[in-house]
C-alpha cells in the first residue's frame, strides 16, 4: 500500500472556498490561507446563535500501545462514512505538534485513506497557530523577567517564578536551564526551563475560550509567580494581557480544511492529553455544531485521560451535550493488554484477547458513568482472525454493547458505513444523560480521589508532602473550586506504564499540584510526566526529506 504522504499528495482536493460554501459560511466569514486552508470567523457562531446544534460524537480509545489503535483514523473515516449516508458531518481534531512529528509519534492527520489534507501543511506549520501561542507565552516570560530586572515593584520572589518558556519541538536539553548569565544588564540569574508548546497554559486557554473576551479574561488570570508574601502574581498584574491577546487574534479562529473525500474538517488547537485536557478547541466544536448535522471529535490517548477530561473539563466549561461515544480498539492492542509481546501479535491468540478485553470493558464502564451511550469500533488489521473477531463480538454482546468492524485505513469512508449507521441509530434511539463525574465545589483531594478510584480503579491515593503544601496554598488563594486535570501515563490506568490490562489494588501517588487559573483547572501530576519530551535514538526526522520539485518524503 502507498504511504500516507503519497496518498495525500494524490488526493482530489477541492478549493477550500467550495467547502466553506457547502457549509453555509459566507465570503466575509473566512480568510484564505492559500488554496486549501482557511480561518473561520467567530462571527459564524453569533450569526447562527439560534440555530439548533447538531449531534456531537466523541471518539476515544483503549489505553494506547505500540501496536497502534488508530483513533484519529477512525474519527476521520467515521465522519466520511456519515457523509456517505447523507448526514452533513464535520470532523473536529487537534493540530499536530512539531515535536512528535519529527520525534517518534508522527503526525496527527489520520492515516491511509482516512486522512485530513493538505496533510503536509497540517503536520508542519499549518496556519501558524502554534507559533502564535509560542510567541504569546514567551512574551509573558520576557515581561516577567524584565519586571524583576527593572525594580520588581510587584515584590516577586525570583525563586518562585513558575512560568517557563516554551518551544514546539522535542528537546530534552532545554528541560532545566540557567537564565540571566552574563553581566548586570543581562537579567536576574535563576533556574528555569522550557516546556513544549502544547503543554503551555496559553494553549489550554485558547482551546477552552468561549469568545474573544473570554480568551482575554482567562489570559489575565494566569498565575506566573508568587511574591515574597506568598501572593499569586498574574499576567494581568504584569499588564501583558493585551499584547498576548493581540498575538492570538488569528490563532483563536478555527482552521477549516477537508478530508480525502472532501468532508469538512476543523483542526484547531492541540493541548497535551495528560498535562492538559487533550481536546480540540471549544470554538471549533461549537461552530461545527451550528453548521452540521453531526460533529465527530476526539480526545487524546485512552478514555481514562482524554474522555474523562472531555466530559469533566471541556464539556462542563462549554456546556456541550455529547450524544454518543465511540471507543476505538484493535485486536492487536487488546492482545498486548493481555500480556502478548509486540513481535507475537500477528499470531492468533484468543486467550490473550480474552484477557486483554478487560481493558476495553473498563473504559466502557467508565463512559457509562457519564451517562453517554457508547459503542465499540474495531479498527481492523489484516492479521485479525475470524476466531478473534467472533470472540470480541461475543464479549461485547455479553456487556450489551454494539461492536462494529471498520476498515477505514484501506477503504476510507466506505469502510465505516456500518459504524456510521450504528452511530445514527444510537443518537436517534438513545437519550444521552451526560453529567460530569464530580462537583467542582468539592475539595481538591476529593476530586482527585474520585477520578483515581472511580475511573482508574486505584485502591487509594497518596499525596507527597510537596503536594499537600501546594493544596493548602491553592486553597488559601481561593483557587480550589475548579475541575482537576490529572497528569498520568497514557499507557495504563495506574501511574505505572508497565501495568497493562485492567489493574487493581494499586496506589496513585500525586507528587505535585499546579494551578492553571486561566485555563480554569488544577493539575495533579503523578509519575514521570515530561512537559518537554526528548527525541528517540532514531528520530522520524532522520527519514524526512524534500525533493527539488517540492515533493515531501517520509512525513507520516
Amino acid at each position: 500500500m502507498k504511504t500516507d504522504v503519497q496518498i495525500a499528495q494524490e488526493a482530489s482536493v477541492r478549493p477550500i472556498s467550495e467547502i466553506a460554501e457547502y457549509l453555509g459560511i459566507t465570503d466575509e466569514e473566512y480568510e484564505l490561507y492559500g488554496k486549501y486552508k482557511a480561518k473561520v470567523s467567530l462571527g459564524v457562531l453569533e450569526r447562527l446563535e439560534n440555530k439548533p446544534d447538531g449531534k456531537l460524537i466523541l471518539v476515544t480509545a483503549i489505553n494506547p500501545t505500540p501496536a497502534g489503535e488508530g483513533k484519529t483514523t477512525v474519527n476521520v473515516g467515521l465522519s466520511m462514512g456519515l457523509n456517505q449516508i447523507g448526514k452533513k458531518t464535520i470532523t473536529a481534531l487537534r493540530e499536530p505538534s512539531l515535536g512528535p512529528v519529527f520525534g517518534i509519534k508522527g503526525g496527527a492527520a489520520g492515516g491511509g485513506y482516512a486522512q485530513v489534507v493538505p496533510m503536509e501543511d497540517i503536520n508542519l506549520h499549518f496556519t501558524g497557530d502554534f507559533h502564535a501561542i509560542t510567541s504569546a507565552h514567551n512574551l509573558l516570560a520576557a515581561m516577567l523577567d524584565n519586571h524583576i530586572h527593572q525594580g520588581n515593584t510587584l515584590n516577586i520572589n525570583p525563586k518562585r517564578v513558575v512560568w517557563k518558556r516554551v518551544l514546539d519541538m522535542n528537546d530534552r536539553a532545554l528541560r532545566n536551564i540557567i537564565i540571566g548569565l552574563g553581566g548586570t544588564g543581562d537579567g536576574f540569574i535563576r533556574q528555569s526551563g522550557f516546556d513544549i508548546t502544547v503543554a503551555s497554559e496559553v494553549m489550554a486557554i485558547l482551546c477552552l475560550a468561549n469568545s474573544f473576551s473570554d480568551l482575554k479574561e482567562r489570559l489575565s488570570r494566569m498565575v506566573v509567580a508568587y511574591t515574597f508574601d506568598g501572593n499569586a502574581v498574574t499576567a494581568g498584574d504584569l499588564k501583558a494581557t493585551g499584547a498576548m491577546t493581540l498575538l492570538l487574534k488569528d490563532a483563536i479562529k478555527p482552521n477549516l480544511v477537508q478530508t480525502l473525500e472532501n468532508t469538512p474538517a476543523f483542526i484547531h488547537g492541540g493541548p497535551f492529553a495528560n498535562i492538559a485536557h487533550g481536546c480540540n478547541s471549544v470554538m471549533a466544536t461549537k461552530i461545527g455544531l451550528k453548521l452540521a448535522d453531526y460533529v465527530v471529535t476526539e480526545a487524546g490517548f485512552g478514555a481514562d485521560l482524554g474522555a474523562e477530561k472531555f466530559f469533566n473539563i471541556k464539556s462542563r466549561f462549554a456546556k456541550l451535550k455529547p450524544n454518543a461515544v465511540v471507543v476505538v480498539a484493535t485486536i492487536r492492542a487488546l492482545k498486548m493488554n493481555g500480556g502478548i509481546a509486540k513481535d507475537e501479535l500477528d499470531n492468533e491468540n484468543v486467550a490473550a484477547l480474552n484477557k486483554g478485553f478487560a481493558n476495553l470493558e473498563r473504559h466502557l464502564q467508565n463512559v457509562n458513568k457519564f451517562g453517554v451511550p457508547a459503542l465499540v469500533a474495531i479498527n481492523k488489521f489484516p492479521t485479525d482472525t475470524e476466531a478473534e473477531i467472533d470472540l470480541l463480538k461475543e464479549r461485547c454482546s455479553e456487556k450489551g454493547v454494539d461492536v462494529i468492524l471498520t476498515d477505514v485505513y484501506a477503504k476510507g469512508g466506505a469502510g465505516a458505513i456500518e459504524l456510521a449507521e450504528k452511530v445514527v441509530e444510537v443518537c436517534e434511539t438513545k437519550q444521552s444523560q451526560y453529567m460530569p463525574l464530580y462537583d467542582t465545589e468539592h475539595s481538591i483531594v476529593e476530586k482527585i480521589t474520585t477520578i483515581a478510584t472511580e475511573i482508574y480503579r486505584a485502591e487509594r491515593v497518596e499525596f507527597t508532602a510537596q503536594a499537600k503544601r501546594q493544596i493548602k496554598e491553592i486553597e488559601k488563594l481561593g483557587l480550589d473550586k475548579m475541575p482537576v486535570c490529572i497528569a498520568k501515563t497514557q499507557y495504563s490506568f495506574s501511574d505505572n506504564p508497565a501495568l497493562l490490562g485492567a489493574p487493581t489494588g494499586f496506589t496513585i501517588t500525586v507528587r505535585e499540584i499546579k494551578v492553571n487559573a486561566g485555563a480554569g483547572f488544577i493539575v495533579a501530576i503523578t509519575g514521570s510526566i515530561m512537559t518537554m519530551p526528548g527525541l528517540p535514538k532514531v528520530p522520524a526526522a532522520n527519514g524526512m526529506d524534500i525533493t527539488e520539485d517540492g515533493t515531501i518524503i517520509g512525513l507520516s
